[in-house]
């Protein structure tokens, strides 16, 4: 579409292609995304008004910036494969949802089970984040300036879970291979979860988390590890109360 015809709320504000949901529709804007190919120079987009609305920039699979100028409700940047997302206020339930890879930052806060279910990439939320954060989540890496709720990490396969905060009842309940790192106190830990020594490893793998989410000034000798006992890998009889 040339420059002189398009709608004012795609027009280019500066290098950022803007789109203004009070002026278009959601699917408009999430098919704008998906249609971006290897190589495209629309590399910046900024979103405006978005007043809450579910599943913004959802399946974006391109290395592109989303800067979202406002809350959102659910799973916004579900899907999300190698794009910068950035929510500047509140997420509702599942940001990041089977996220893949890239980054998403929430500046506000998130809703229950941010990051459920995810593969690859981090996702910070600089508030705190509700229950279940980083159920069953499967190589992401989740770093929470704040608080999280019960239940989460709820079998969570592998990857990163940091929490600068506190965390609610039943951390790791049914973990199995992911690293739980946790600042502030911790309600109860959830069946076969443990905790577990800081080595050397994992103050450097801690670090490097904080450094990518922004953190300064909170060192990793501050945190305590957590993770799975092995207990539950196999059905045993004498545990039977614990499955």
């Amino acid at each position: 579409m040339p420059a002189t015809t398009m709608p004012k709320a795609q027009r280019e504000q500066g290098h950022a292609r803007v789109f203004d949901l009070g002026q278009q529709s959601l699917r408009e804007l999430n098919q704008a995304l998906h249609q971006l190919t290897p190589g495209s120079n629309e590399t910046a987009w900024e979103v405006l008004n978005p007043k809450g609305s579910h599943s913004v920039a959802v399946g974006v699979d391109q290395p592109i910036s989303v800067d979202v100028r406002g809350s959102v409700g659910y799973y916004c940047a579900g899907m999300n494969d190698g794009a910068a997302i950035t929510v500047h206020g509140s997420a509702g339930p599942g940001v990041g949802e089977n996220m893949m890879s890239g980054q998403i930052v929430v500046k506000g806060d998130a809703s229950q089970y941010a990051g459920a279910t995810g593969r690859g990439g981090l996702l910070v939320i600089e508030g705190n984040a509700s229950s279940r954060c980083g159920i069953s989540m499967k190589g992401i890496d989740i770093v929470v300036h704040g608080n999280i709720g019960h239940m989460s990490a709820f079998m969570a396969q592998s990857g990163n879970l940091v929490v600068l905060g506190d965390a609610g009842d039943a951390l790791g309940d049914s973990i199995y291979e992911a690293r739980l790192f946790v600042r502030g106190k911790v309600e109860s830990l959830g069946a076969d979860c443990i905790a577990k020594e800081m080595r050397p490893e994992h103050i450097e793998l801690l670090q490097g988390l904080l450094d990518r989410a922004g953190v300064t000034g909170v060192k990793p000798s501050e945190f305590k590890r957590y993770g799975s006992a092995r207990t539950l890998y196999n059905f045993n009889i004498d545990n039977a109360d614990a499955y």
